[in-house]
């Protein structure tokens, strides 16, 4: 054999080795479920997004340095930030991708995955994110007509050509995030963002007046889907008919939702990635109407309607912005559904609601994002934000090791927390064969005397054994007392250590006993801590 020969055979064998050395690449993010708990896959395993949510204007190239460095300080590992329809389609027809290209640059060199937001057709409920062509031509792109006959800034969900041109464009964010995010740093896409209208509880132009009086969907119109909307059960009517004074608001979250959900469809056609939508809120008791909260969107009280109309919807997140524990609390049993997983995409960034993150853990959920984690361009707020991420930056911290064990115990149901409420009431968890009792304020220490400014006192615990435990919390006392044919029995601390998890693995620091344990059990100050707690009864 020539010495020729012999090379070129050497370079193809070693061309052929290179090829099947190349790691091999990361599986499509998606979303599974079990019993009604639900986890999101990421590289084949349960991931819990430790998230963080960019200023609306923040995410252009000269802004980014600020939310990377918001982002480092919040020790996130997965960054929410919009695209932005007006920057995607400047002209008709012609897409220009640099900026989406820049985020993923970007976030594979930071080594955190995004989440991007699609602020198209809606934003709070207005068009301000379509581009400039379509919003000059407010014939063919028109806004919701209110009762007077007078347009209101949102867009109508009934226009085709409004439909059309965003799925021309979503499709087109789809298709270029197929081609070039081959590694999947986008984990999830939020389509539009608190979709609704304000001002009107619905459209009353001609177009969507026409429809009103016509007759109610087939896809409504199943023994359980009016069961869940509290309407009889009828073999078919007009809105009016079958859903009486509701039927505005019935009609236009049915619009808003086929809107978005044709449009969710076309795009994962093209690249199935999670999808998701963000609820403006209501208030959670009450039953209020329509006309006191943005109407259309995934509210509580139409997410049936919302499962029905837009089923390529993998999740409807609400926004917490509520301003009481008990209100929180009762949204997120409202969207912890056998059909909905739990995502929180947005909270207010104030230190009480970090706390919610646990309860988001022991619901199950996937993952929790504070909204507004860098200073918007205002240097003056460097230093308070540093100071307003605090509360969450300590919690992601002390979670980010112990991230993949998190999640899958949310997903095996092993988590429970409870959270301190404005009464800094006393709370206990049941763990089984053991009651845990969990008392608020001060440093943690049993024997000092509490001291209430915020409830933000929170305690996590996951059952890893009938008397075994990993705990986590702050600003609050833990003791226990065993239940069922133990109740009243004797029994001690087996062992409670210290410490934190690496590659999956519980390190111990140190065995807490003495001072640490005594008067009941041991005590969480204002940094999170881990403890795994073995327990006896004697």
């Amino acid at each position: 054999m020539n010495r020729n020969l012999s090379l070129c055979l050497a370079l193809v064998l070693l061309s052929i080795v290179n090829t099947f050395a190349q790691p091999v690449a990361t599986t499509m993010p998606r979303i599974i479920e079990k019993d009604g708990r639900h986890a999101l896959l990421v590289d084949g395993k349960p991931f819990l997004m430790l998230g963080g949510q960019a200023h609306n204007s923040s995410a252009w190239p000269g802004m980014m340095p600020n939310v990377w460095r918001a982002a480092e300080a919040l020790h996130l590992n997965t960054l929410e930030v919009p695209i932005y329809w007006e920057q995607v389609e400047p002209e008709a027809g012609h897409f220009d991708f640099s900026v989406v290209n820049t985020l993923i640059s970007q976030a594979r060199q930071h080594k955190v995955h995004l989440v991007l937001l699609w602020f198209a057709t809606w934003k709070n409920g207005s068009n301000h994110y379509m581009p400039e062509w379509m919003k000059r031509d407010a014939a063919k792109y028109p806004d919701v007509i209110n009762p007077k006959g007078q347009p209101v800034d949102s867009p109508s969900p009934n226009v085709k050509a409004t439909l059309d041109a965003d799925i021309k464009a979503f499709t087109a964010v789809m298709s270029y995030l197929k081609t070039t995010d081959t590694q999947h740093t986008v984990l999830m896409v939020q389509v539009e963002n608190e979709s609704g209208a304000w001002g009107s509880v619905r459209d009353y132009s001609p177009l969507a007046q026409k429809m009103f009086e016509g007759q109610v969907p087939a896809a409504l119109m199943t023994p359980g889907v009016l069961a869940a909307l509290n309407a009889p059960v009828v073999g078919s009517g007009t809105w009016q008919q079958v859903f009486g004074d509701r039927a505005d608001e019935y009609f236009q979250a049915w619009s808003v939702a086929r809107y978005i959900g044709q449009v969710a469809a076309a795009g994962k056609a093209v690249y199935p990635l999670p999808l998701y939508v963000n609820a403006a809120l209501r208030e959670p008791f009450g039953n209020p109407t329509a006309n006191n909260y943005e109407s259309g969107g995934p509210t509580d009280n139409v997410l049936p309607i919302w499962k029905v109309a837009a089923p390529a919807i993998d999740i409807e997140g609400p926004d917490l912005y509520l301003n009481a524990s008990d209100k929180v609390l009762k949204v997120i049993d409202l969207y912890d559904r056998r059909d909905n997983p739990l995502f929180v995409p947005e909270a207010g960034l104030i230190a009480e609601n970090a706390k919610y993150f646990y309860t988001v853990l022991a619901h199950g959920g996937i993952g929790f994002s504070p909204f507004g984690i860098d200073d918007n361009g205002v240097a003056e707020k460097a230093a308070l934000m540093t100071e307003r991420l605090s509360p969450f930056a300590q919690e992601y911290a002390a979670a980010a090791p112990m991230m993949r064990q998190l999640a899958e115990w949310a997903f095996d149901g092993r988590i429970k927390a409870v959270v301190e409420r404005e009464d800094h009431a006393d709370q206990t968890i049941d763990l089984g064969a053991w009651q845990a009792d969990v008392k608020f304020g001060g440093d943690g220490r049993a024997n000092a005397a509490p001291v209430y400014n915020q409830a933000t006192g929170k305690l996590l615990v996951a059952k890893l054994a009938e008397n075994q435990f990993i705990v986590m919390g702050t600003r609050c006392h833990l003791s226990f007392q065993p239940l069922g044919a133990n109740a009243g029995k004797a029994w001690q601390y087996l062992k409670v250590e210290e410490g934190r998890y690496e590659n999956g693995t519980f390190k111990s620091l140190r065995i807490l006993n003495g001072d640490e344990t005594d008067w009941g059990g041991p005590g969480f100050g204002n940094t999170p801590t881990v403890l795994r707690i073995s327990l006896v009864v004697r």
